[in-house]
């Protein structure tokens, strides 16, 4: 999506879009579209969206309304309303057959930033992908590809620039969510990574199978091992902060596709198993604004990928791994893999980083989404401070978050009799024993938080700004953190 500014109104224009608060309609408007509104109830609310046609200068002109909300609402609450209101637009007119959207923001009293935070509604709204798509008819087909502002308040043109780094990783969260596995698997993750990175001065690292194993990378590559597709570690590390401070990381489990190995899935909803990567999704979504936008921190994002195949080289349930970090772990379920991807990617970060804070991004569990559904992402922490900070920068951008306890009693239900650990436990707890075994593997008390967000990568029905399909959940949330904390 283009987003052009303009002086004027175009005098081809035939679609305008005006802004509303809450009870406050642009009574500038025409008669015929400010009665229209009052009549169908049109009050100004988050995302509601009013329609007409007029004549002006002897041209028919279709007109929108999008509403804001209260401008008196809290920051959080604004900011989505400002949201709503271009996404409401952009999703009546992507395949409306109209090529070029105007937005006036004359009389709405927005600052540059409120202006900027309306155009990303719009531009993350229009994003479908529709790259495997061939029979779609004329009137299925994405038409809407500007946006063309005007009487812009001072300063948009600059916010919008950060912002579209915001939408940038976003969007390019979501394409690796919504890819198939044939066509998105370790080595093509990589690939993909390197060419959205390649000019943008943030140093890639590979690591390859033969490496992990000199490293002692047992856990990871035992997920991998009955997959034709060989299993990789990428770094995507950011220095734009002072130098010799020590990083903030963020590491992403990547699992490709996850039959469940061994302990297969039941086929029913398997498909859904290709955004199981979404956690490296995320990360890889976040470096990428916060490269973009050369965010003034030192962060430094890890992934490890695989994929998860019942063949006949994969580990079976009951094998025995040693980790990187030398604790060894019973295999009880090898659907219970991201764990075992994760505890190796967190030691590698850890001793080859040193970062100060470290937060890593899974869809982890089943028993997350039948804890908290699709409302929220649980958040496991042993540190308050990053807990509140993670909290706080996903209520800002819609990413929300629930903390869910960590304790003794449940390190306990992860013993083994034969090794330090198994990767399983009874049905009671299942999400929060996950998070005490990715515990283990922190080190020196480094401030550390799990978050699961199982539930938060695919929508079946549109939201805040997506459609049915990849959000770009963690993106967001990722990139406002360091905003909040690492940049001052």
């Amino acid at each position: 999506m283009q987003v052009k500014f303009s002086d004027t109104i175009p005098a081809d224009a035939r679609l305008i879009a005006y802004l509303a608060n809450k009870d406050d309609l642009p009574v500038r408007l025409e008669r015929s579209v400010v009665d229209g509104a009052a009549a169908a109830r049109f009050k100004g609310n988050p995302g509601q969206f009013f329609e007409s046609f007029v004549e002006r200068d002897e041209a028919i002109v279709r007109v929108a309304l999008a509403g804001m909300g209260d401008p008196d609402a809290s920051a959080n609450k604004r900011a989505e309303g400002l949201e709503r209101a271009g996404a409401a637009l952009a999703a009546k007119y992507l395949s409306s057959g109209e090529t070029d959207l105007v937005l006036d923001f004359e009389g709405t009293g927005l600052d540059a930033a409120a202006a900027a935070t309306v155009l990303l509604g719009v531009r993350l709204r229009s994003w479908r992908y529709d790259a495997y798509r061939t029979k779609l008819k004329d009137e299925q087909k994405k038409s809407l590809v500007s946006v063309t502002v005007v009487n812009a308040p001072n300063g948009t043109d600059a916010a919008w620039q950060d912002a579209a780094a915001v939408a940038e990783g976003s969007e390019f969260t979501r394409e690796l969510v919504a890819e198939p596995a044939n066509k998105l698997y370790p080595v093509s993750f990589v690939e993909r990574c390197k060419q959205r990175f390649e000019g943008t001065g943030a140093e890639i690292i590979v690591l390859d199978e033969e490496e992990m194993e000199k490293l002692g990378m047992g856990a990871l590559l035992g997920v991998g091992q009955g997959s034709e597709q060989p299993s990789r570690i990428l770094a995507i590390k950011w220095n734009g902060g002072n130098e010799g401070d020590a990083p903030i990381a963020f590491v992403g489990k990547g699992v490709t596709f996850d039959t469940g190995g061994i302990s297969l899935k039941p086929p029913a909803g398997m498909w859904d198993m290709k955004w199981d990567m979404g956690g490296s999704g995320a990360v890889a979504g976040a470096m990428l604004t916060l490269v973009k936008r050369k965010a003034k921190a030192n962060i430094v994002g890890v992934v490890g990928l695989v994929e998860n195949m019942p063949d006949g080289k994969a580990q079976r349930p009951g094998d025995i791994v040693t980790s990187m970090s030398g604790q060894t772990i019973e295999v009880l379920n090898t659907d219970a893999e991201g764990r075992l991807v994760l505890c190796d990617a967190l030691t590698w970060t850890q001793r080859t980083f040193k970062p100060s804070r470290i937060v890593d991004l899974a869809t982890l569990t089943g028993a997350m989404i039948i804890a908290l559904g699709k409302e929220y992402g649980g958040m496991f922490a042993n540190d308050d401070s990053l807990a509140e900070d993670l909290a706080e920068a996903g209520l800002q951008v819609g990413d929300k978050l629930w903390r869910l306890p960590l304790g003794t009693a449940y390190d306990k239900m992860i013993a083994s009799p034969i090794s330090d650990m198994k990767n399983i436990v009874p049905r009671e707890g299942g999400s929060i024993t996950a998070a005490q075994f990715l515990k283990r593997f922190i080190e020196d008390d480094t401030p550390w938080a799990h978050l699961d967000i199982a539930g938060m990568v695919w929508a079946e029905k549109p939201g805040r700004t997506w459609d049915k399909g990849a959000t770009g959940y963690g993106a967001r949330l990722l990139d406002t953190f360091i905003r909040n904390t690492a940049e001052g």
